[in-house]
């Protein structure tokens, strides 16, 4: 995974949606999102990249919820799906999780259909 990704524990990624931690752990559950145990004390954590700040209000990327059931159905575990999300991709001209956060859902989808 890079090392300019940015993590935000779960009361951290909650608080910038306006959210309980609890409603971040049901959209986890529910496969919405996905977090993965890192740092020192082997927290769960999110890319603060899955949130869109917005004018009105953050959100989570609308696609990323789609994608990450077509890496799981492709094979990844939640920990690969993640670092597929942030590793840069050549076909992209940059990681998957940013082509997301632009709006190419298609090229990033393609992408994924051929890891099978």
């Amino acid at each position: 995974m890079t090392q300019s990704t940015q993590w935000l524990t779960i009361p951290e990624f909650a608080a910038e949606l306006g959210l309980e931690a609890g409603d971040v752990r049901d959209k986890i559950r529910e496969g919405k999102i996905v977090a993965v145990r890192r740092g020192e004390n082997n927290t769960w954590q999110l890319p603060a990249g899955f949130i869109i700040p917005g004018a009105v209000s953050p959100h989570i990327i609308p696609t990323l919820r789609g994608t990450l059931t077509l890496l799981s159905d492709v094979g990844l575990s939640d920990e690969e799906a993640v670092e597929w999300l942030l590793e840069p991709a050549k076909e992209l001209g940059m990681s998957p999780l940013d082509a997301l956060r632009e709006g190419q859902r298609a090229p990033v989808r393609r992408l994924a259909q051929a890891l099978l």
